[in-house]
């Protein structure tokens, strides 16, 4: 039986709030790649286990998290997922105290899991905080807010992060005695703690209100959690598994091209970190722009055929980082920002049209997808390293805007926009 919903405006925007903490701390943690590149003298590859501990987390918590608020209600869910998130932010304390790199990627994973519960936790009860006829409005203003805080998380890198980094070189470091590199790295190391520790603390705060605010009583209505025949019915639907199969390449493109931004203008422009971090910032504000750009554009054009164009843009522009570089390859490298802006929520959208009572248990195994981040990046990494240069691991995701550009021309011509 379905209830008028009221719409209460104190929980709307501590909700809210939490878009821009999980885009904040997805991009800040970008930066750390370039960041232990230098501390602590690391392959590409290596550097890459970054992006594996954070995006590892979100697919093994996505199922159990959308269990969990099954169980429970929404409120209970946001509690469980800031608090794990503070958990695992404080957790950089001890690593930096440790020096040691396998520490900092536990954090990272005890931190991105809470973020991992908070997002599936997060978009539904904003539907579910009022009326049914203003739920999309909601989410899409809540949504804006997840742009800004990558912009935020961008800038924080650069000046309290990268902008504390020695810049002796790696053969510089290797030739120091083990007091003067201990030094050096500690002082590095405090710098990549400070805001991840500070802002863990600011967030207790926000978890003491959150807990004490009334908030609507909400959780998910269908108390079915026999998924087993729901699973069935999608593993024989060749549109979605293939809608995973391109969201699976799409997050690992997405990942690859952010991560290494930074080494590829160091690389092209020989500029430092904190100098080559004002190109990754251009990226991420073109990003912005270009979704609402693209949101407006889906007035007049039908969302797989506007992706099919941005795909084949964004191999063109890809193809010009790997083979023409310099000036040309940096700027090519920012204009695929512009080209994913619409990738991710499009092929969510293609890959559920239809699904009925499905999408459910449907969307997360698109947010599972997310995966492709943690498998894609160590292998650009891996393919950086083997060549001895950045720019031919930008072949993987050339390979994966091919993929996407495959699924927007062939799969998704079987489902109407």
């Amino acid at each position: 039986m379905s209830k008028s919903r009221k719409f209460s405006r104190l929980p709307f925007v501590l909700i809210t709030s939490l878009f821009l903490v999980w885009g904040l701390f997805n991009n800040m943690t970008d930066t750390l790649l370039a960041a232990f590149k230098r501390i602590m003298s690391m392959t590409d590859f290596q550097t890459s286990w970054i992006q594996t501990a954070f995006y590892g987390s979100y697919f093994c918590l996505a199922i159990p998290a959308a269990l969990y608020i099954k169980r429970f209600t929404y409120k209970s869910g946001v509690l469980l997922g800031l608090g794990l998130f503070i958990g695992g932010a404080m957790l950089f304390y001890p690593a930096s105290i440790s020096m040691k790199y396998a520490h900092f990627l536990i954090a990272l994973f005890v931190l991105a899991g809470g973020l991992a519960i908070l997002e599936t936790t997060a978009n539904p009860y904003i539907i579910a905080m009022g009326p049914e006829e203003t739920a999309t409005r909601r989410l899409n203003l809540a949504q804006s807010f997840n742009p800004i805080g990558s912009i935020l998380g961008i800038i924080i890198g650069k000046l309290f992060i990268l902008s504390h980094l020695n810049m002796a070189t790696a053969e510089e470091r290797g030739q120091m005695d083990k007091a003067s590199l201990d030094a050096i790295q500690f002082e590095e190391l405090n710098a990549v703690m400070g805001p991840y520790v500070i802002v863990a603390l600011l967030l207790v705060t926000l978890w003491g209100i959150i807990y004490f605010v009334k908030m609507p009583v909400a959780s998910d209505d269908a108390q079915d959690f026999n998924v087993f025949p729901k699973v069935k019915r999608l593993l024989k639907n060749n549109n979605y598994l293939m809608g995973i199969v391109a969201q699976f390449f799409y997050c690992g493109a997405q990942i690859g091209v952010w991560s290494f931004t930074i080494r590829y203008v160091m690389q092209e422009f020989n500029l430092n970190e904190q100098e080559a971090s004002n190109y990754y910032l251009a990226s991420i504000v073109l990003f912005m722009f270009s979704r609402f750009i693209c949101t407006w554009l889906m007035q007049f054009i039908q969302p797989k055929k506007l992706l099919v164009v941005l795909a084949f843009i964004a191999m063109l522009a890809t193809t010009s980082v790997i083979f023409i570089k310099g000036a040309i390859g940096v700027y090519s490298l920012v204009l695929i920002s512009a080209c994913m802006s619409l990738m991710y929520p499009t092929i969510f959208g293609l890959a559920i049209k239809g699904l009925k009572d499905d999408t459910k248990i449907a969307s997360s195994g698109l947010v599972m997808a997310i995966v492709g981040g943690a498998v894609l990046t160590p292998l650009q990494g891996l393919v950086s390293d083997g060549l001895q240069s950045i720019s031919y691991s930008y072949f993987i995701p050339l390979f994966s805007f091919g993929v996407i550009l495959f699924y927007g021309l062939i799969v998704s011509k079987k489902v109407e926009n």
